[in-house]
């Protein structure tokens, strides 16, 4: 473990995260400890959407609950209001329908945010004064992402184009046959007057052809007469690297171009006074693992200026300073979070906000002169709530309860663990215990694995709802090990491309050295070890299984099992081609050298299979692949499918099925409770 000296603003640092984060409440009340299960972790409340009011009284937040009817499952998001000072906490929005993605007025009277209350997600505004919500837009396929006009008169978004009329009747009567490829739908910029005309009516003008597609969200310049965004050749997801910048006048329609080069450029925000759009542009060509660095170029057009470089070379823009000599980035740091300041003059980013544990994310700059910065907080043992805290001094406020009653019970301990992979490389992940873990037990350890490969485990709640119940697994006296093997995020950029046509190879080493620490350490019992996974987890599952048989169950969800068949079906066919250097039908053997299913002769340990129905990322075919294979060589296995289900399982059924068999499946094959000394 590496060495450090905390310095006394460190310190001081940490003091006031924490004891920020002792103010939500969320502690254990004076009862008898409640173990942790998936329908506990249910009650977990995400927070998000978190926006500081123009004058900085007031923050705006959403919190998102289940919704387990006899006939329904989903998840339903509602706005939240509370004084900057944490106090008078209060629901906004409400109903069966979700409302997200809120947005103050630049006066401050209005609040505006996207809801399916009237059919398909439209803008709606809300009057602070009072009265109920007008909606604004009336979009058949439904707002993507939107933004106010600096003057509060307009309001521009984003929409695929809809269905037309020929088209509706058509599927109506199953005439639906379509052309892979083809009549794919752009999403278009638009704009729309927030007054009536003289006949009362809104007419939404359209501000981009069909001939690119608008990608992610725009920004007005200050003066309201342009907007800035970024557009690809088709939305879908294959077609990334094919990203450029440029602004639109909203009168006249005249398209600028910012950057247009062979890298993907994206996020453009328009400089304080105008005259410069900021943006991240990837390295050229694009490649999958994804470098990006920050450029600022005229906003009427001319040669870019390169800023600085970020630690992970993946910068996210949160925003200018108020004086235009710097940019406000996020960025994941190993397994912790920072906002950093990258001079618009040259140099490196420095830290403005870096929490010494837990993560932060979702922010966003608000309140006179943009200078409070708008975040969720969390730490591994702490739930998820809103806070906000002035720029120039890092004193956070938590303005959320809303998890106050939702931790009825402590989790088991998470701390960063660090080991050497055979080849010296440091790798680290991390270690959570058993709930009431004993020095010196000896205990089941489940190693989960994350997606990407460029995921990243962070000092998030483990708590939380989601695929994998960590919370519950140290309810059963179960460790977690979630490493951050080489291809993660978070480390670099050498880090990050070292697995480079190389997946199963040092990657599977770094975990398998890190299961031999957790061993080492006292922790494990080397006889009850599990091994878990989702999409690039479940390849990496999947891959284990055919090389050792350390592991006494396996888990595989959504995983890529057949790196060839996985190309020809997925909607990123140039994925697995980025990584290894060329097409399988030009050199096939490295797809059959890395994929599970041509070593899958040599897997004896009993999986469980996991996989959505409407997985277009990872087909289903995967799954059927493994478990197949597995079922005629008599190994035990289970596969459970999930109707509806996309790549990420999004109801909440499915989601605490997942969670359950997760628990049962291990359980069945681990056995007995914690064993003391050696194993």
């Amino acid at each position: 473990m590496r060495a450090h000296t905390m310095t006394r603003s460190h310190w001081m640092l940490r003091t006031l995260w924490v004891f920020s984060l002792c103010l939500a409440g969320t502690a254990a009340p004076a009862q008898q400890p409640v173990a942790w299960t998936p329908d506990l972790m249910m009650q977990v409340r995400p927070v998000g959407g978190v926006r500081v009011s123009p004058d900085g009284r007031q923050v705006l937040y959403t919190v998102r609950e289940p919704v387990m009817t006899v006939d329904k499952s989903e998840f339903v998001t509602h706005i939240w209001i509370a004084n900057a000072d944490g106090s008078g906490q209060r629901q906004l929005t409400r109903g069966d329908k979700t409302a997200n993605q809120p947005r103050w007025s630049p006066d401050g009277r209005a609040v505006a945010f996207v809801s399916s209350r009237s059919g398909k997600g439209n803008v709606w505004i809300l009057p602070m004064a009072g009265g109920e919500a007008e909606q604004l837009t009336d979009v058949k396929s439904g707002v993507q992402s939107y933004d106010w006009s600096p003057d509060g008169r307009m309001v521009a978004f984003t929409a695929p184009v809809a269905a037309s009329d020929a088209e509706e009747a058509a599927n109506r009567r199953r005439d639906d046959q379509r052309v892979v490829g083809r009549n794919v739908k752009v999403v278009q910029l638009w704009v729309i007057a927030i007054a009536r005309d003289s006949a009362g009516r809104r007419e939404a003008r359209a501000l981009t052809d069909t001939l690119r597609s608008v990608d992610g969200a725009v920004d007005w310049s200050p003066d309201g007469r342009f907007i800035a965004y970024a557009h690809v050749s088709t939305p879908l997801a294959d077609e990334w690297p094919t990203a450029d910048v440029a602004t639109v006048d909203v009168v006249t329609g005249r398209v600028t171009p910012i950057a247009a080069t062979g890298a993907a450029e994206g996020q453009p925000r328009f400089s304080p006074d105008g005259r410069w759009i900021a943006y991240v542009a990837s390295d050229l060509p694009p490649t999958w693992a994804t470098t990006q660095r920050v450029q600022v170029a005229p906003a009427a057009g001319g040669a870019p200026r390169a800023l600085g470089l970020t630690f992970d070379e993946q910068p996210t823009i949160v925003g200018w300073a108020a004086d235009g000599l710097q940019l406000y980035v996020a960025e994941t740091r190993r397994t912790r979070s920072v906002l950093a300041a990258l001079p618009v003059a040259g140099g490196p980013a420095t830290d403005v906000l870096a929490p010494a544990e837990g993560v932060i994310g979702g922010l966003s700059l608000g309140g006179p002169q943009g200078g409070i910065v708008a975040f969720v907080g969390q730490t591994a043992d702490r739930p998820p709530e809103a806070f906000i805290s002035p720029l120039a001094r890092w004193q956070p406020v938590q303005v959320s309860r809303a998890n106050a009653e939702a931790v009825p019970s402590p989790v088991g301990r998470t701390e960063v663990v660090r080991w050497r992979a055979p080849d010296g490389m440091e790798v680290e992940g991390l270690l959570t215990y058993p709930a009431n873990y004993q020095r010196g037990e000896r205990v089941p350890l489940i190693v989960l694995i994350h997606g990407g490969p460029t995921g990243v485990f962070t000092e998030s709640f483990v708590g939380s709802p989601g695929l994998y119940p960590i919370a519950a697994w140290g309810s059963q006296g179960w460790a977690v090990l979630r490493p951050n093997p080489r291809g993660s995020s978070g480390y670099g950029r050498r880090f990050r491309y070292a697995n480079s046509a190389d997946w199963g190879g040092g990657d599977y080493r770094d975990i398998m050295a890190g299961v031999d620490h957790v061993i080492r350490l006292g922790v494990a019992d080397s006889t009850r070890l599990g091994v878990t996974g989702w999409s690039y987890g479940g390849f990496m599952t999947s891959w284990i299984i055919t090389q050792t048989r350390r592991f006494r169950a396996a888990a595989v969800g959504a995983g890529v099992t057949n790196l060839m068949s996985f190309t020809g079906t997925s909607d990123i066919p140039s994925f697995v081609p980025d990584y290894f250097r060329g097409e399988f039908w030009t050199d096939l053997e490295p797809y059959r050298r890395h994929s599970a299913m041509f070593n899958i002769g040599a897997a004896r340990t009993p999986t469980l299979v996991l996989h959505g129905e409407a997985d277009v990322r990872v087909p289903v075919s995967q799954g059927y692949e493994l478990y197949n294979a597995l079922r005629r060589q008599n190994v035990t296995t289970e596969m459970v499918v999930y109707p509806r289900a996309p790549h990420g399982p999004s109801e909440p059924r499915q989601q605490l099925d997942i969670m359950r068999r997760h628990i049962e499946w291990f359980a069945r094959f681990f056995g007995g409770g914690p064993a003391a000394g050696a194993p």
